[in-house]
């Protein structure tokens, strides 16, 4: 595993457990300043899980896992969040008493900086109605009021608001109908033309193709496969050995 100034995440012998269930095996990923990182693979694979314990939401892990250079061993979920690490989970969490502005005024933290000095990608509410349109014209509406695919448009915004250096992306394309996939897909391509770094899981290869630089494939909770999109397009032995359903 190979870092440079520019990594923002290093992960390395990661192991994970619920209760006595061993689900992680030595994981090791990194992600680089402004570029998207496709976590593959099946239900099941481990995929999620990764994304919980490097935000700190297992109970039991072992590892290294180090943002921005800074150790996350220890942390609290929301002071890996405070450090600029944004997460989104699958299933959502909306606020659905909340209206949509109360949602997303909750996620808000102050514009932050980079290490040499250079503002960080920092997101006013403007920004974020102007990726997600359809929110601007809900602001008064409850959040349970709103569909699967508009709670997650929902979900990414208010991570947003905490202006992150690095945004997790659980199953992004998962469950929610085929027009708000391929909005998702824009949406994480505008945030790649704009500079933003995201690490997302994924069981959809033409979606994580459509947006990605680089793929780690899991199985079974280890990676099997680790390279440029490009080429696992092109691994048919990978693609029919670990995400073909």
């Amino acid at each position: 595993m190979t870092e440079t100034r520019d990594t923002l995440l290093s992960v390395s012998g990661l192991n994970a457990w619920y209760g006595a269930a061993h689900i992680l095996h030595d994981i090791a990923l990194t992600v680089e300043r402004g570029e998207v990182v496709a976590l593959m693979g099946r239900n099941g694979a481990g995929k999620s899980t990764t994304l919980k314990a490097i935000m700190g939401l297992m109970a039991r892990t072992r590892g290294d896992l180090r943002f921005m250079n800074q150790s996350l061993h220890g942390l609290q979920p929301y002071q890996i969040a405070r450090l600029g690490l944004g997460y989104v989970p699958e299933d959502r969490r909306v606020f659905t008493d909340l209206t949509v502005s109360e949602n997303l005024a909750t996620g808000r933290q102050a514009a932050r900086s980079w290490p040499d000095g250079s503002p960080g990608l920092n997101w006013s509410l403007d920004d974020v109605l102007a990726l997600f349109p359809a929110l601007g014209g809900m602001l008064d509406r409850p959040a349970g009021a709103m569909s699967g695919g508009e709670q997650q448009m929902l979900t990414v915004a208010r991570t947003l608001m905490g202006n992150p250096f690095l945004l997790l992306l659980d199953e992004p394309s998962e469950g929610v109908a085929p027009l708000i996939v391929e909005q998702m897909a824009d949406m994480i391509l505008a945030l790649k033309a704009r500079g933003a770094s995201i690490l997302l899981s994924e069981q959809n290869i033409h979606f994580g193709r459509l947006v990605s630089d680089r793929a780690y494939v899991l199985e079974k909770g280890e990676i099997r496969y680790s390279g440029s999109m490009s080429d696992l397009v092109e691994n048919e032995h990978v693609r029919r050995s670990y995400l073909a359903v």
